[in-house]
């Protein structure tokens, strides 16, 4: 089995971490070593070194011991290579070149702390990448340590293991680099800040947050490349446990099993490293928010063949609304037991618990009664004190891989999630008199559950020989079991209930009001089960031409039913079988920096459970093909990406909001057609970027203008530089995030377009303290979130300090 060595110092149990843990973090560190500086600084830094010759791959473990820096590297592709004897005081830079000079092996540096070595056969590819590898780990495609805004590779949009500029999709990476230097701690704020894709905000902090990307909305998320409910809370993932978050943008059929022709997210897990390394976090940041974090890794063995991680994470915060708070705990663990050296056994879980009260949903009416427009404080709460949202979400997983020697693989992984939730909240609703205040009542609901998804996951990989060129080949399958079973209370509260939940005047409203009877009339059911086998291919067809052909045939059904205590059942059912979605995708490379790319892929994509249409039946699912052309680049030994993308949809059964209660019409021979351009990496040494630009409009048969509520344009930004010379432990940073207009035409309300810019700045005291300032919305921007009959204002500017000590 093939392993990316990440190393940074000689390998001792794990267990030595944790008993020096607690000691060691109320020490500062009092040895300043090369990697503290900048690279200009740590070249002119002497080092006293002893590193006798041996096979490089631990001649290169003793380096990283002695100086401090981590190293990058594929240990089977070193494999036979020699390092020379480096005895003597030298720079950094000047000792693992030493330690090279003797081999094929090439060096880079893609930050100030971390040097990849690569072969010769690799260059134009800063790591050898495997197209067979798997686990979303293989060589290049992890992102911790790296301190890139881009990867290497990435196998979210066909499970082959691709760089960038060879993936016929739009993919945008947010590296763990990234997630650091904006402090993106949820799913949430991770999507906000990712280009291509439209939060609309209908609550505060995530309860019922909705995300869109070429005019859909996705409900495509993924676990290691393994297909999740979107009903198992996905858009609360906190992101301490993650190396990174992968969205592919565009249908993902061929992986996700539905074809949703918006994004499909994939969180891509951290795992044990080879190598103990262990960190405690600390923040504090605006309306009183604070958070503790721990991550531990490394080996539990002295043999180094049983590896663990444990992540530890707490949040107390306030927001900017009153009465509004929540706490929130996340436990992750994961080992990995390598069985033989072909073989590799994963056990892990992780739970996550989350208490909020008084949570904002839907915001305010955004007129008066008389028609003026409203303009409330955006400290102002609509929701009552005793509303609440419960979740607890426990996953648990494991998977064998093994590696067979004529360099096929085969996986299997089996998961299972829980989602307890219990939510209590209320809705503002009426017309507020501009004057007196009146007019406004509470409607509240409350729901809880269970939901249960089980997931098996099965795949073989591996080359094969034709027309005298090798190929590729993964072939595998994929079963989702689904159920949930929830009390039904006979929907929402409100006066023709008996429920009175009148506010005399909302201008003077403190929160107080009657909390409803929630007793349940009855129980729904939920069963949905999806069965899908795929295959894809890459053929070599020239040195410049790649072709990938692939398919997935899908069952899907979906079963309902509400059974009411006085004997009002109702039971829907819905299914399809032998759904068969193809995809193809062609990449010519022009030369070692650009490529031609065109990928096709059939739609087909169940309606969110609830969806119906005037009738009270269940929405068909929605079915249609998309296009995507384009052209990426890769430059600085991959270390940046660019790409363009231009793309085109065409649906039927497009689901387009109508009224309340969650009725909707369906829209048939509907298109959508947008253009997306990306540049993502390393723009010179130290410098960080990611931004992007993108449009879509939709259409329905007739030329109008459809999904309005998201915008047409957007521009997402974000950079940040490490100072050099006698400044190199400053780093700076900040973006701007940009949408144009929306909610023109079928809506009542327009949000015009608007900027939000955030600025960061971080300072590594020593070698392993580091501590760091985000300023968000800096200019204070009072804008929407969520704008239509209803708003739900943005936030305000606000401020984050966290520390770091690594171990």
């Amino acid at each position: 089995m093939q392993h990316q060595r990440n190393c940074i110092s000689k390998r001792r149990p794990l267990a030595n971490v944790v008993l020096i843990m607690g000691l060691l973090s109320t020490l500062p560190s009092l040895t300043v070593k090369a990697a503290d500086a900048g690279p200009e600084v740590a070249e002119q830094v002497r080092l006293d070194f002893d590193i006798p010759a041996q096979p490089l791959a631990d001649a290169l473990d003793a380096f990283s011991a002695q100086s401090g820096y981590q190293v990058i590297y594929n240990a089977s592709e070193l494999s036979g290579q020699s390092s020379v004897t480096v005895q003597g005081t030298y720079s950094a830079g000047e000792a693992i070149r030493g330690l090279l000079s003797a081999s094929a092996a090439q060096l880079s540096q893609p930050n100030a702390s971390s040097f990849v070595i690569i072969l010769p056969a690799t260059a134009g590819n800063s790591l050898q990448l495997d197209a067979l590898s798997i686990s979303g780990k293989a060589p290049g495609s992890t992102t911790e340590g790296t301190g890139l805004y881009t990867t290497y590779s990435s196998s979210s949009s066909t499970r082959l293991n691709l760089s960038l500029k060879e993936t016929p999709q739009a993919l945008t990476v947010m590296t763990r680099q990234r997630l650091d230097d904006q402090k993106l701690t949820t799913l949430n704020e991770v999507l906000e800040q990712t280009p291509g894709i439209t939060a609309s905000h209908t609550s505060i902090s995530a309860e019922n947050n909705t995300y869109w990307s070429r005019g859909f909305q996705i409900n495509n998320f993924e676990i290691d490349g393994v297909p999740t409910s979107s009903r198992i809370d996905n858009s609360t993932h906190y992101t301490a446990m993650y190396d990174r978050v992968e969205i592919v943008r565009g249908a993902t059929g061929l992986i996700s099993g539905t074809g949703t022709p918006s994004a499909t997210i994939n969180l891509i897990r951290k795992r044990p490293t080879f190598e103990p390394q262990a960190s405690v976090s600390a923040e504090a940041g605006s309306w009183d928010r604070y958070g503790l974090g721990v991550d531990v890794s490394g080996p539990l063995t002295e043999a180094g063949n049983v590896r663990g991680r444990l992540v530890l994470d707490y949040k107390d915060q306030k927001y900017w609304v009153d009465r509004m708070s929540s706490d929130a705990a996340l436990v992750y663990g994961i080992t990995e037991f390598d069985l033989t050296e072909s073989t590799l056994l994963t056990l892990g879980f992780s739970y996550a618990n989350t208490h909020t009260n008084a949570p904002l949903r839907a915001g305010f009416p955004a007129y008066f009664s008389n028609g003026r427009k409203t303009d409330f404080s955006r400290s102002t709460n609509s929701s009552p004190d005793w509303a609440y949202y419960d979740r607890k979400v426990t996953n648990l997983f494991g998977s064998v891989e093994h590696t067979f020697d004529n360099g096929w693989s085969a996986k299997v992984e089996l998961s299972h999630t829980q989602n307890s939730f219990d939510q209590l909240t209320s809705y503002l609703n009426g017309s507020i008199d501009q004057q007196t205040g009146e007019g406004a009542y509470l409607y509240p609901n409350r729901w809880t559950g269970t939901p249960r998804q089980d997931t098996l996951d099965a795949y073989v990989t591996g080359p094969f020989s034709l027309f005298g060129r090798e190929h590729e080949l993964i072939v595998g399958t994929t079963f989702s079991r689904y159920r949930e079973h929830t009390p039904e209370r006979g929907g929402w509260y409100g006066p023709w209930t008996g429920y009175d939940g009148t506010i005399d005047n909302f201008f003077t409203w403190d929160g107080s009001g009657p909390r409803p009877d929630t007793t349940p009339v009855g129980k729904s059911l939920i069963d949905e089960n999806q069965y899908a086998a795929f295959l894809t291919s890459r053929f070599h067809v020239t040195d410049n031409t790649h072709l990938i052909l692939g398919s997935r045939v899908t069952d899907w059904k979906r079963e309902n039913e509400t059974i009411g205590y006085s004997g009002d059942n109702r039971k829907d059912s819905q299914n399809r079988h032998g759904i068969f979605l193809p995809y193809a995708g062609l990449v010519y490379d022009l030369n070692d920096t650009w490529s031609l790319y065109g990928s096709y892929t059939k739609i087909f994509n169940p309606q969110q459970y609830g969806m119906k249409d005037t009738n009270n039946k269940a929405l068909d699912p929605q079915e249609g093909v998309g296009y995507e052309l384009g052209v990426k680049g890769s430059f600085n030994d991959d270390k940046l990406n660019a790409s363009l993308a231009l793309f085109k949809i065409e649906q039927d059964n497009l689901a387009v909001y109508l009224r309340d209660p969650d009725i909707y019409t369906l829209e048939q021979g509907t298109t959508t057609e947008g253009i997306e351009l990306s540049l993502d990496g390393e723009l010179a040494q130290g410098w960080q970027a990611m931004a992007g630009y993108a449009y879509s409009v939709s259409t329905d048969q007739d030329e109008r203008r459809i999904v309005t509520n998201i915008p047409r344009h957007s521009i997402k930004t974000f950079t940040s530089y490490r100072l050099p010379g006698a400044l190199s432990k400053l780093t700076v940073g900040g973006g701007v995030n940009w949408q144009s207009k929306y909610g023109q035409d079928l809506h009542t309300f327009t949000q015009g377009s608007f900027a939000v810019v955030n600025l960061m700045t971080r300072y590594d005291v020593t070698r392993d303290l580091s501590v760091k300032l985000n300023l968000n919305n800096v200019l204070d921007k009072k804008y929407y979130g969520y704008a239509d009959s209803w708003v739900v204002y943005g936030e305000p500017r606000n401020v984050m300090t966290s520390m770091e000590y690594r171990f």
